[in-house]
This record gives C-alpha cells, structure tokens and sequence, in this order.
C-alpha cells in the first residue's frame, strides 16, 4: 500500500487555505486538493508491504517522544518549480519550519535503517493546495496569504488510496509529539 508520514493542521484552517487557494490569480486549469487531504509531507514512503508497515509505525513511536509540540506559521502562497511555471500550489511555512525541518530529518533516520533512503531533495515544508492538469500553470502577483499559526502536536503514518476522485487518505497509526521531548523550544537538541 501506498504510505507516507505528514503532519495535519486543523481542519479549519485547511478549509480556509483551500478557499483562499480558489481565489488566486492563477491562469491556466488546476485541480485543487480536497481540504482534508492538505497535509504537510514529513516523508514520502511509497509502495509498502504490511510486513514493512508495522516495523515503520514501530519505528516511528519514539521520534513523537523526542520532539516537543509546537506552532507553525503559513506564509503565502508559490508554486513548484516556480511561481510562473508551477505544477504545484502551495502554502508555505515561515515560524515553525526549522523544527518541521528537525522532525522530518529524525523521520528519514529512523526508517533509513528499514530500507527507506533519505530524500536527496531539501525539505521545504508546505501544504499543498493544487496540481496543474495538463501543462504548467502561472500564479499571479498579490498571493500574499496573512499569516496563519497552527499547533503541530502529532505526526500521522498514512495510508494514500488512489481512486477516481483522487487519492483518499487514513491514518493508520498517530504519533504524538511529547511535552517532554529532547528538543527545546528553539528546535534544537538540548543534549
């Protein structure tokens, strides 16, 4: 089964950002994310056997404790690659993204020794809210998003089902992050 590992912010605010995503400037045809699939991605895992996924909800159990809840912050919106070429819309994090940083680095070295290689791309925490179509789209000026702060106080292990309608997600196992976890509240260990 597919799976991935992501933190979820409040379903309020991911109906807010899907309704703000609606009204940008954007030329060209996206399709936009349901608002309970907007997520932040910690880290992609793939195609997963069940005997695989129960060494990675193992694995995962004591990241949650080495890491203190914390608030995250919604900057504005962009695009992947770029903001005049974008395949994806996004909503990025400003406040909050170094320890979403920390947390997704903790996550690829728990479940390195699983099989799972890091990610070779930098991590750059965002939600995203749209994937072009068919061809890039073009996201105009004025996406300035006021900022959003969301509590981040558990990390999910989901599975992805893909279907007509899109992908459908269920968590499978949640982590809650520890008010006693090593991490201070600058986002670094304390050790």
């Amino acid at each position: 089964m597919r799976a991935f590992v992501a933190v979820f912010p409040p379903l309020e605010l991911r109906e807010a950002l899907a309704r703000a995503a609606r009204d940008l400037p954007v030329a060209g045809d996206v399709r936009w994310a349901r608002p309970e699939n907007v997520h932040i991605t910690l880290k992609f895992l793939g195609d997963v056997g069940e005997e695989d996924l129960a060494r990675v909800a193992e694995a995962l159990g004591p990241v949650g404790e080495r890491h203190d809840p914390f608030e995250a912050l919604v900057s504005g919106f962009g695009g992947f690659p770029s903001a005049g070429r974008a395949r994806i819309l996004w909503a990025g994090i400003d406040e909050g993204a170094d320890r979403l940083d920390t947390l997704a680095r903790d996550v690829e070295d728990s479940l390195e020794p699983l099989g799972f290689a890091p990610d070779t791309r930098p991590f750059r925490p965002h939600l995203t809210l749209g994937r072009a179509r068919r061809r890039p789209v073009s996201l105009g000026a004025g996406t300035a998003q006021p900022g959003i702060r969301f509590p981040i106080r558990r990390m999910d292990l989901v599975q992805s089902l893909l279907g007509g309608a899109g992908a459908a997600y269920s968590t499978l196992a949640a982590y809650a992050l520890s008010e006693s976890g090593d991490q201070g509240s600058d986002g670094h260990d304390d050790k």
